[in-house]
């Protein structure tokens, strides 16, 4: 997939470029159908597949407090690429493009950078100052300037609509099986393992690897989490505690995560973390030795749930090779 952050550079329009635009937080189930769409289509018509993003968020920039986003822009990427997208231009976005109206992006970035020919939108999209551009006005530019426009239906998985805000929701209250559910994946945390205060070797028994959070970022339920660890290609499995580790007074956001059958130095490492199921909420502990009991039973529960989603999906595994 190639990367375009500045449409401004492009000096040749695309020859029968296919777009879709969108913020694609979280690049959820039904952003997915989006670039499904569009790779479809631009394959049929021997052309181009082309999302088109913003960074930052636009609300980021217009109301900073107002929102936590589900994936970070590099998750975003890696996301986007998997669906097959040919290219992806991220916009920079700041004040002056909060001016732009829907007209002038029409013309100006869709048109007239991207040769856009073929424009795929979810059903509430909108664009330009004020979100002047939504379905309706988009059909109407197709409709004079020369190019058709696909709106998609909301997308729903089991009764619930699959949307960016209703995910934040679940993440927010620790229900991972719904938010896996929306997003086709499971919810995942990640960053670079930062040094502790080597309290669950040295006194727990149980050595974690720390990831600390930010408040301003969007953060699960805290309390404790059967996880996936990926590392350096492989996967583990782990228990996690997101919060502020009560029994000891701690004040720092981090998730601390024991990692099972591992034994490795990964200081300044960059690990991942997938949130399978919230088993309780953060508790403080009378004293090391009780949090210790409830730490080895939290390990044979996750140890369980574990087990199941491997059977999980070696069952699924071989219903699809099956037909």
């Amino acid at each position: 997939m190639d990367i375009v952050t500045d449409p401004n550079q492009l000096q040749t329009p695309y020859t029968r470029a296919h777009v879709t635009i969108g913020n694609f937080d979280g690049v959820h189930l039904g952003h997915q159908k989006l670039f499904e769409q569009v790779v479809t289509r631009a394959r049929q018509d021997k052309g181009v597949s082309v999302a088109v993003t913003f960074d930052p968020h636009p609300l980021k920039v217009l109301h900073p407090q107002g929102i936590r986003l589900i994936s970070t822009t590099p998750q975003k990427i890696e996301l986007i690429e998997r669906a097959g997208i040919d290219i992806l231009v991220i916009i920079p976005f700041d004040r002056q493009m909060a001016m732009t109206t829907a007209v002038d992006f029409v013309d100006r970035i869709l048109l007239g950078r991207l040769g856009m020919r073929d424009l795929v939108v979810g059903y509430d999209y909108a664009m330009g100052k004020g979100r002047q551009g939504d379905t309706d006005f988009l059909r109407q530019q197709g409709e004079e300037k020369g190019f058709s426009v696909m709106v998609m239906p909301a997308h729903y998985e089991q009764g619930m609509l699959v949307s960016s805000s209703r995910i934040r929701e679940l993440v927010a209250q620790g229900k991972m099986g719904d938010v896996r559910r929306l997003l086709g994946r499971w919810y995942q945390i990640r960053g670079d393992v930062q040094s502790g205060r080597q309290r669950g070797g040295k006194q727990l028994g149980f050595p974690t690897a720390n990831l600390y959070l930010s408040e301003e970022d969007l953060c699960p339920k805290r309390g404790v989490y059967v996880t996936q660890v990926l590392y350096d290609g492989k996967q583990y499995g782990g228990v996690s505690n997101i919060g502020y580790n009560p029994t000891f007074g701690d004040t720092s956001l981090v998730a601390e995560t024991h990692i099972f059958d591992f034994n490795a130095d990964i200081y300044g490492r960059p690990l991942k973390i997938n949130l399978l199921r919230h088993l309780r909420g953060e508790v403080a502990f009378s004293g090391i030795e009780p949090l210790a009991r409830q730490i080895r039973r939290d390990i044979e529960v996750a140890r369980q749930v574990l087990a199941r989603e491997q059977r999980r999906k070696l069952i699924a595994y071989h219903q699809g090779r099956a037909t």
